[in-house]
């Protein structure tokens, strides 16, 4: 992407004032930009990373294109894939044809659905919880969580004594582990019961947050989900400029002088679209209030890595898989399909999360290979051993994402810290994925908070004008 100076006139807006500087170029600061700029305010984007796409991420394997970060989309979801076909990127159905596959307490078996076969008495216990947490969460007002009834009691249990205290099965704790590995990238212990209730609340229900059909899993972008990302920055064109971390904003009640790299500018409105954890990388002077900093110290990001395996063909449905798998004792836990619309290379998707993700992200790279691959083959058979390609993707060592897909904030932070997450001070927004009110953590939730923040920056700009030109009258 060729950057042009800010002293072009398109970019520099009114004199030397910017109308809004967003901080980070994943799908939420580039959907704010995008939207800004359909309101007519002029908009510089600042990205630290050398590549646009945040938590999305492109590769190519033996040939093949792989998502290393955010890969699938699923119903309700219309923010994620209203912007998708604006920007000219197609969708095709997640495979689900077929058995699924689970490793569980060493034996390898067979089943269709969502739960696996973990005996009768397991799969009572397990609807039983699912049951309770759907129930409780209609209850969880996910804008404003901290005044939902009970708000308190959930905040003080993590999800594993909320489950000690109903005195769920040992089967229990150990699916809800991988739920709670591969969607926050933590442990059970260590994410607050409230965070868990408005999550799945925000996605509409647990059903739909862990499906394929019908859920968050159904389909794929065609050509790949980091497209997105890179059109809608090719249609910013020279407003966005790479390889330029935000280290200051100095903000008073006019505006932000922002420093990023070889970059100062004057914005009247500054959107910080990053993870909270990582809002502490710049210095605010003004500091932030405190309960904004103990914001970014309360909601870490989660671990999360994945591995694909590219094969000359996706051979498990030739016995009747679908590719979807569990493995109770992992590294991969979770598994899918992730193969080509047209079949003519077989992908497998693989998930690491949590504890294991910890000891993962610190392996040699043929070592975590060996491992990956073990796991598909325990659940695949020996010729998941021989993939013409691999890779794996450790999103917890990446400087300008610091983790997985969203935030695992943990016991009694959740109340007290929420508020502050799209709260506004003086002239800066805040968005990204945590802060969104519905679908957090996913693709469709970044686009919402851009989308969310670029309209309140706009009316605050409107409303700074009204009172400008009534005081000059």
């Amino acid at each position: 992407m060729t950057l042009l100076s800010l002293d072009t006139p398109e970019i520099r807006g009114d004199g030397d004032i910017i109308d809004v500087v967003v901080v980070g170029a994943g799908l939420a600061g580039l959907s704010a930009a995008r939207n800004l700029v359909a309101l007519g305010r002029s908009v510089v984007v600042f990205e630290a990373a050398d590549r646009v796409g945040g938590r999305t991420k492109a590769a190519s394997v033996a040939g093949v294109h792989v998502d290393l970060g955010g890969t699938f989309v699923g119903p309700t979801q219309d923010r994620i894939i209203a912007l998708a076909e604006e920007v000219g990127v197609g969708r095709f159905d997640t495979w689900e044809h077929g058995s699924n596959v689970v490793s569980w307490r060493g034996a390898v078996k067979h089943y269709r659905g969502t739960i696996p076969p973990i005996g009768a008495i397991g799969l009572l216990d397990i609807a039983r919880v699912q049951a309770s947490i759907d129930r409780i969460g209609k209850s969880i007002d996910t804008a404003r969580p901290w005044l939902s009834p009970n708000a308190a009691k959930w905040d003080s249990h993590s999800l594993k004594t909320w489950l000690q205290s109903i005195h769920a099965l040992q089967s229990s704790h150990d699916l809800m582990s991988i739920v709670t590995g591969t969607t926050w990238g933590c442990e059970p212990s260590e994410i607050s019961f409230l965070q868990v209730l408005r999550y799945i609340k925000m996605a509409g229900g647990i059903s739909m947050m862990l499906d394929t059909r019908g859920g968050a899993q159904e389909e794929h972008f065609t050509e790949g989900s980091w497209q997105i990302s890179a059109r809608v920055a090719e249609a910013l064109g020279d407003r966005v400029h790479l390889d330029s971390p935000v280290t200051s904003i100095e903000w008073d009640d006019t505006g932000a002088t922002v420093t990023a790299g070889e970059h100062t500018v004057r914005a009247r409105r500054v959107i910080v679209a990053v993870p909270p954890a990582l809002r502490t990388r710049i210095t605010f002077s003004p500091a932030l209030p405190y309960n904004y900093a103990a914001l970014s110290q309360r909601w870490p990001q989660g671990v999360l890595s994945k591995a694909y395996a590219v094969y000359e063909t996706p051979f498990w449905r030739e016995a009747g898989l679908s590719g979807q798998a569990l493995s109770d004792r992992g590294p991969v836990f979770i598994t899918f399909d992730a193969s080509p619309q047209d079949a003519s290379a077989g992908v497998l998707l693989g998930f690491i999360g949590g504890d294991m993700a910890r000891g993962w992200d610190n392996l040699p790279e043929e070592e975590r290979r060996v491992r990956a691959l073990s796991s598909f083959a325990e659940m695949f058979g020996p010729r998941a051993l021989e993939p013409t390609g691999f890779v794996d993707q450790r999103w917890a060592t990446e400087q300008w994402t610091g983790g997985g897909p969203t935030a695992a904030p943990g016991v009694g932070t959740v109340a007290a810290s929420a508020p502050y997450l799209t709260a506004p001070v003086g002239p800066i927004n805040w968005a990204g994925t945590e802060t969104a009110e519905r679908w957090s953590g996913f693709m469709d939730g970044a686009v919402r908070s851009g989308e969310r923040a670029a309209r309140d920056a706009s009316a605050a700009l409107s409303a700074a004008s009204v009172s400008t030109t009534a005081k000059a009258l």
